[in-house]
């Protein structure tokens, strides 16, 4: 269904909810045991170690933002329909908001832009090991998901992307906490300038709370769902998957 979300509109729903990875795979068994957790703590388990998980992550002023914010992961996804959408400009682009929602959304660029928005500016934390500071406005998610009426049954959101990596769907999850939490959005702004291709254009996820690999790019569809496992490789995210990234990267 495609809807309108006006001011009035987010406002009175919200009454009744990497990045896209990194240039270069971590291989040391190390940094992997780190990353996984061993591969034996569950995602439950994973959430039980940080302890406050509504608080805030450490914003920044102006002054503090870093004069480079770096690009890395997927910089251009080659899809038919992604360069499509980059040469109209994403004026024929819709986000889709469905799965296990009462009123399955799809969402145009400028609907998003006119929506209710937060800005904020926040330090990205690679597993790399490099960090930057940058400004990021756009919709908070929570006001979307309240939009379309989570159903009962949902416990986890998947941000479908339009990027491939190794040939496979780029794609990453989160819970309903995260998905509520008043810094996580989506993203069509950068440091007061729409978002670059190179950095996830025409929205990407801010998930403050997480490690870069969390924050997905190009993102064009977000599906509730009860479980996990049945989609890709089942542990929530493409690194997750292919690499045995930990799903929870709290930071």
């Amino acid at each position: 269904m495609t809807g309108f979300i006006s001011r009035r509109g987010l406002l009175a729903g919200s009454g009744s909810l990497l990045l896209a990875g990194c240039d270069k795979w971590t291989t040391a068994p190390q940094t992997l045991d780190v990353l996984s957790l061993g591969e034996k703590a569950s995602r439950s388990a994973q959430r039980l170690l940080v302890a406050d998980r509504q608080a805030l992550a450490p914003e920044f002023t102006r002054a503090e933002m870093s004069p480079v914010f770096r690009v890395n992961g997927s910089t251009n996804p080659r899809s038919a329909d992604y360069v499509r959408h980059a040469t109209e400009g994403f004026a024929n682009w819709r986000l889709a908001i469905d799965g296990l929602v009462n009123q399955p959304l799809a969402l145009t660029l400028p609907q998003l832009r006119a929506a209710p928005s937060r800005t904020q500016i926040t330090r990205h934390d690679c597993v790399e090991g490099w960090s930057a500071i940058g400004e990021w406005t756009g919709v908070p998610l929570g006001l979307l998901l309240r939009r379309a009426g989570l159903q009962a049954r949902a416990r986890y959101l998947v941000f479908h992307c339009a990027d491939t990596l190794l040939g496979k769907p780029y794609y990453e999850s989160i819970d309903l906490v995260d998905g509520f939490h008043p810094q996580t959005i989506l993203a069509h702004t950068m440091n007061g300038a729409p978002l670059s291709i190179g950095h996830g254009a025409p929205l990407r996820l801010r998930v403050e709370r997480q490690l870069g690999y969390k924050q997905a790019k190009y993102v064009m569809r977000i599906e509730a769902v009860e479980s996990l496992n049945p989609i890709h490789g089942g542990k929530g995210g493409f690194w997750e998957d292919n690499h045995n990234y930990q799903w929870y990267a709290g930071i």
